[in-house]
């Protein structure tokens, strides 16, 4: 059976090097201004060191590129992927139609993923931006399991699907913290970055969002983690292309856990599926296990009904 790419977001290079050993395949590593949500920041050193120790061990590095660009950095994007061309990345990942475009001038040969977040969600579309020079789609994380089935089953390009971690509920471009602060008389300044994060607590639902501002402006982020570690086999039957670990606000000691755990219910769910059906309650009671108090797991949308 042909067995999904795991990919899996680094915090720095030590966490990256611990996540090749931990059985990882893929990594997305970049920058916060051109990178949304990344789980750590990587300069142009970084990156390129990155992508050189993945291919030592066999494995790729994309980078992000799908933050939305104003006029103020369209300028600067045929030089940073000339950049990422030249350190020899895999794959540069957009959403934004600037990238693409400056990408067929300076970078024609560069592979690129579509990821637009929340627009991904029929095969139709995938194709088209396929059609227009896109090698991967990156599903909609609001999607349930048949839709994702019927996208793989139609799509003319490679499908990447997050089976873990947590999801943007919100973006906006306005320092909204910021603003909050201001109007509420507080004179303070709110820091910048994930490491910041804040927690919106909405008492009606007794739920829990972690809220942080960044260059990109204010992100909102679900109440619980996704986790389908133990529900992998229609997908992998499906043959999905890619299963996505996404480590923001997480600790990079959380990544390599569960990406050792993901690791093992893959080879397991393709090669002995009788055993992966023995312990994949086991590994979901490990990830249980892993979560902060404030972040119960849950599955997403991946059995939810589809309304029409």
């Amino acid at each position: 059976m042909k067995k999904p790419e795991l990919l899996v977001t680094p915090l720095d290079l030590t966490n990256l090097k611990d996540l090749i050993d931990a059985g990882a395949d893929a990594f997305v590593v970049g920058e916060e201004r051109y990178g949304l949500r990344l789980a750590g920041e990587f300069n142009k050193d970084e990156v390129k060191a990155a992508i050189e120790l993945a291919h030592q061990h066999g494995k790729k590095v994309y980078v992000a590129m799908n933050a939305l660009f104003h006029n103020e950095k369209v300028d600067e994007l045929s030089d940073y992927l000339q950049f990422l061309n030249e350190a020899g990345a895999d794959a540069v990942i957009f959403g934004d139609p600037a990238v693409l475009m400056a990408a067929k001038e300076v970078a024609p040969n560069m592979p690129l993923h579509w990821n637009t977040e929340t627009t991904a969600t029929n095969y139709y579309t995938c194709n088209y931006w396929g059609r227009k020079g896109s090698k991967r789609a990156v599903l909609a994380r609001e999607l349930n399991m048949d839709a994702i089935v019927e996208i793989k089953e139609n799509a003319e390009v490679e499908i990447e699907v997050q089976v873990h971690g947590m999801t943007c509920m919100f973006q906006s471009k306005r320092s909204l913290l910021g603003h909050y602060f201001e109007y509420q008389g507080k004179q303070m300044e709110v820091e910048k970055g994930k490491e910041r994060a804040m927690i919106l607590h909405d008492k009606e639902r007794s739920n829990k969002y972690p809220v942080y501002e960044d260059e990109n402006g204010t992100h909102i982020m679900s109440p619980n983690d996704m986790c389908i570690i133990d529900e992998l086999e229609e997908m992998m039957d499906a043959e999905v292309d890619s299963f996505k670990i996404d480590g923001v606000l997480q600790t990079p000691e959380y990544i390599v856990e569960v990406t050792k755990s993901y690791r093992k219910a893959i080879d397991l769910c393709a090669d002995e599926r009788e055993a992966y059906e023995d312990i994949k309650d086991e590994l979901l009671n490990k990830m249980e296990e892993l979560q902060q108090d404030h972040r119960p797991l849950d599955t997403g949308f991946f059995f939810k009904e589809t309304v029409y």
